[in-house]
């Protein structure tokens, strides 16, 4: 029996349904393992035969492969390499490494700052010299106008060194736990609402239909 074209879409809109999810926990899998590993750091720790290490190094351990794990997931379900998730990887691996080598937690508490800097560095650097990157990796999905990608740009800059210094602020003067949490619980709820924020000035610069078209 023939199989027709509206009895196979249902099974590819789950297939892709099903993808989202996958993407979603391979990018999220990551901080709540981090997340339970600090809070089962001393059991973690007896695993290891270290039974004083410290939680945050503890979760460090756990941390850092299970990022391998992701960005390789990521890479089989979607078969490219997201830039953001490889430089947070990359960071990951050298300064969760230093932690755990010099049983030193800076480093890891200082990785989120750098990486902040990092993205915030490289938007700037492409408007000094004429380059939008957020439009190279976003304009399949937005079509709106140089003036809306350079200010885009440069509120994305601006939040990220915001971000940059509130978890310098947070590692510094706040007890640990307190940063674990606001780095699971509080990163990402504040980058989703800044987000969702922009959407108004997408609307207000869209690309003519003349250009989109061309």
């Amino acid at each position: 029996m023939a199989i027709t074209p509206e009895e196979t879409a249902p099974k590819k809109e789950s297939q892709v349904k099903g993808s989202a999810w996958v993407k979603l926990l391979l990018e999220l899998g990551p901080l709540m393992v981090f997340f339970l590993a600090y809070n089962q750091g001393e059991l973690i720790g007896q695993w290891l035969g270290q039974p004083d290490m410290k939680p945050i190094i503890a979760a460090t351990v756990v941390f850092i492969p299970t990022m391998i794990v992701s960005v390789l997931g990521s890479f089989w379900l979607t078969r490219e390499v997201a830039v953001m998730p490889l430089v947070s990887l990359v960071l990951v691996c050298v300064f969760g490494g230093l932690t755990i080598w010099l049983n030193d937690d800076t480093f890891i508490k200082m990785k989120p700052t750098i990486l902040n800097l990092i993205f915030a560095a490289v938007l700037m650097t492409g408007l000094y010299f004429n380059k939008m990157f957020l439009k190279l990796i976003f304009q399949e999905g937005w079509s709106i106008t140089d003036r809306g990608w350079y200010l885009l740009t440069v509120r994305w800059s601006i939040f990220f060194v915001c971000m940059a210094i509130l978890n310098e602020i947070i590692w510094r003067n706040f007890p640990e736990e307190f940063w674990v949490n606001f780095k699971v619980w509080g990163n990402l709820p504040i980058t989703m609402i800044f987000a969702v924020f922009q959407m108004r000035l997408v609307f207000q610069h869209p690309l003519p239909e003349s250009e989109e078209a061309a």
